[in-house]
């Protein structure tokens, strides 16, 4: 009987392996399953995830450590909706990275003790087609000349 022959070092798809890009864990992922329904898409956007559902973008989830403060669920809104969520949210807040002034993403922050309830809350209304959330994406120029 032979032994089995056993080639000395590195198989080629050895570096692909190593290479490879690892999946980075879905930040709040409970919220994608709460409006699976909708059959929502993600992209990465600036090192987070954003969510859509049809043409609009609903939300970015976002668990990164720069900046954590920020962590949590972003909402896609506008600043005339600001007071109506915010009665619905009451601690949600403009981003910090952004700066000082009011944006139009709003978070809901992941380190608020409520944010769980809030975040599933942000989904019923996502749910329920709740004008306040969502935003359709500005086509960027270039798309625009190459459609065009």
């Amino acid at each position: 009987m032979s032994k089995a022959h056993r080639r000395q070092g590195r198989h080629p798809f050895d570096d692909a392996i190593l290479t490879a890009r690892r999946e980075k864990p879905v930040p709040h992922e409970f919220v994608l399953d709460e409006i699976a329904r909708l059959a929502p898409v993600t992209r990465p956007m600036f090192g987070c995830l954003a969510v859509y559902v049809e043409d609009k973008i609903v939300l970015i989830l976002r668990d990164k450590r720069q900046s954590a403060a920020d962590n949590g669920v972003w909402l896609a809104t506008t600043t005339e909706h600001h007071e109506s969520l915010r009665r619905e949210f009451p601690r949600m807040r403009s981003i910090r990275i952004f700066g000082k002034e009011p944006t139009q993403w709003q978070v809901l922050a992941a380190d608020d003790p409520d944010f769980e309830a809030a975040a599933i809350r942000a989904c019923k209304l996502i749910l329920a087609r709740d004008p306040r959330i969502g935003r359709i994406p500005k086509r960027r120029a270039i798309r625009a000349r190459i459609r065009g």
